[in-house]
């Protein structure tokens, strides 16, 4: 039963997309005893985390890993509220083997702290320093960020949550506030060197960063926030660490559909919203159409809940959008879209003790995507993705999204892109025509038409320090009862940060 937080007379809560933000807020708001109604144009609920089944083989479309099972991590937390058990999972150990150009030993991510700075100590002599800053901001901003903090704060009431989460140790974050990987790597000499040797080491620790960072925070680290980096670049370690779901990403969107049906929230699927409307700066009300039947209706709310990219939401509002608003989104830079390749395969291609998560770069010269650089998961035996005998590689490269939308040919073009991926994949996996049983290709256009997102862009806006944090897109949005969440917010990416994003949105809407 709900747990009645709400007045008796449930105030109406309309949630637009069933990703893992929208999902999140919407069973917490039911759980709260609202009335919520939930949206969304795809088929399958998850959003970027949801999955496709072909021949037998379980395929997650976006996101492959999750962090924040932990005790006292965001899942944890919001399951235990909604009374439903969290998935099983086994940590991944480690986090990601990265194999930079020319090199057969990869650099492991181990989940054990000593694991891990031994193996950083032997890969880039000389960087402690860097690491033991990068640690140290890591331990003070998570216990800023386990307290709930609300940013960036737009009323009193998200300016005391935010000050009542600040303690002596995040005062030490600071001075960091204004600072980007790149600058710091510079300020311990790492940024270059005078001699061979040196610009050698420092080119490995600067890659590695690079490819690493590119996946949590899309940009590389030249850009990214010091603070936003630190806690991508610790979290993978013990106590918290990130995790390989039994079964599929989808179990835990399907585990939130459940707990929101059971407190009376309802969720439809292939309805697609065209338009929020507004009155007097204050959101009232949604238009939506059944893709089945074509029927079109109005949907009143007191509170609409947008999972949605930044850009799409200026879509929804179109000639209702805020001026100031629009442009600061006209403005951000152009945003990363992803070609994936699927591949069902006889285990036979899967070398012996293969991670569950793999990332290389093949060129140095080349750029950080485009199937120059592929992040790579591989099932497990026994996990629910794959028929007894077999597994499913799912690698995936960044890619500007104009190049699909503009080009002449796209299926050559997305024909080419698979096959130098499938290249690349067979300098470490053993693909043959005996060992590949299903091939599938998803681009930006892709991502679009399955997703909504706009141009099929991933991974939210980017954490530079204009977009990061205290600097970000708010949930609290110009528009009164009108809430963004995703990964357009604060934290940013991930099954973990949009959690986190839906929470706030609860607790302002609450508040």
């Amino acid at each position: 039963m709900p747990s009645g937080h709400a007045s008796p007379k449930a105030k109406r809560v309309v949630v637009i997309g069933a990703g893992m933000g929208g999902l999140t807020a919407a069973a917490l708001l039911a759980h709260r005893g609202y009335s919520v109604l939930v949206l969304d144009q795809a088929l399958v609920p998850g959003g970027c985390a949801s999955t496709f089944k072909r021949r037998g083989f379980t395929f997650d479309v976006g996101a492959t890993q999750v962090a924040g099972l932990e005790p006292g991590g965001i899942h944890q937390r919001i399951f235990s509220e909604l009374a439903i058990d969290l998935p099983e999972a086994t940590p991944c150990d480690p986090a990601c083997a990265v194999y930079l150009p020319g090199e057969t030993q990869p650099i492991s991510v181990w989940r054990d702290p000593d694991r891990w700075q031994a193996e950083r100590q032997q890969q880039f002599p000389g960087s402690e320093p860097f690491w033991q800053l990068m640690a140290d901001l890591f331990h003070y901003s998570w216990a800023f960020q386990s307290r709930n903090p609300v940013l960036p704060p737009r009323n009193l009431w998200d300016l005391g949550q935010l000050v009542q989460a600040v303690r002596p140790g995040t005062l030490l974050t600071v001075p960091h506030t204004f600072s980007t990987v790149g600058q710091v790597l510079r300020w311990y000499g790492l940024g270059g060197g005078s001699c061979g040797v040196a610009r050698s080491a420092n080119r490995r620790l600067k890659t590695f960063l690079d490819l690493q960072l590119k996946l949590y925070s899309q940009v590389d680290a030249e850009d990214t926030a010091l603070l936003y980096a630190a806690t991508a670049l610790g979290v993978s370690q013990e106590p918290q660490g990130l995790y390989h779901l039994q079964g599929s990403m989808q179990v835990l969107s399907d585990r939130l559909v459940t707990s929101l049906e059971r407190d009376g929230g309802k969720l439809l699927m292939r309805h697609t919203v065209e338009q929020i409307y507004t009155e007097n700066g204050q959101a009232k009300a949604i238009a939506i159409r059944n893709q089945k039947t074509g029927e079109t209706w109005t949907e009143p709310a007191n509170h609409i809940v947008a999972n949605v990219t930044v850009q799409n939401l200026m879509r929804l509002l179109g000639t209702e959008a805020p001026k100031g608003y629009e442009r600061r989104v006209e403005k951000l830079p152009p945003a990363s879209g992803a070609f994936v390749v699927y591949l069902g395969v006889d285990q036979s291609a899967i070398p012996a003790g293969c991670p569950p998560h793999l990332q290389f770069l093949y060129d140095y010269s080349g750029p950080i995507g485009e199937n120059n650089s592929l992040f790579v998961s591989v099932s497990h035996p026994g996990d629910g993705r794959a028929p007894e005998g077999k597994a499913t590689i799912i690698a995936s490269s960044f890619t500007d999204p104009t190049i699909w939308w503009q080009c002449e040919d796209y299926e050559g073009l997305k024909q080419k892109y698979t096959e130098e991926a499938i290249a690349r994949l067979s300098q470490f996996f053993k693909l043959t025509s005996e060992t590949l049983i299903h091939t599938e290709a998803a681009t930006p256009r892709t991502f679009a038409h399955f997703t909504g997102r706009d141009r099929g862009i991933v991974g939210g806006i980017g954490q530079r320090i204009p977009t990061f944090g205290p600097f970000g897109f708010a949930n609290r949005t110009p528009i009164q009862n009108l809430w963004l969440v995703g990964d357009s917010t604060h934290p940013g990416e991930g099954t973990a940060g949009v959690s986190y994003s839906a929470l706030t949105v609860v607790r302002q809407i609450e508040a």
